[in-house]
């Protein structure tokens, strides 16, 4: 199955991607999804360890199984104010 990794701030200045599609196997978790893109980009190690996770644009756990066509998001930590769903999250522009 196919998923959206998105990159964004940091991530993305690092991965030099906004975006990529990976193929996974059926049952991947946020985790393994995770896991992926460390081996791919094990310089981003320091910085995705503290990110939250976002699934098709909602906070998901690193437990949460991805399905074929999922859009998964690292947030990484933002200095000053409130992330709020909507109003300067990364996927509301």
């Amino acid at each position: 199955m196919n998923i959206r990794i998105r990159y964004f701030a940091s991530l993305r200045e690092i991965s030099g991607r906004s975006d990529e599609v990976l193929t996974v196997p059926a049952g991947t978790t946020v985790s393994a999804g995770r896991a992926l893109v460390l081996e791919r980009y094990p310089h981003l190690k320091s910085i995705i360890e503290r990110c939250v996770y976002a699934v098709n644009r909602s906070y998901m756990s690193a437990e949460t199984v991805l399905c074929d066509g999922d859009e998964l998001v690292f947030i990484p930590p933002m200095g000053g104010g409130n992330l709020v769903a909507g109003e300067g999250a990364p996927w509301s522009h």
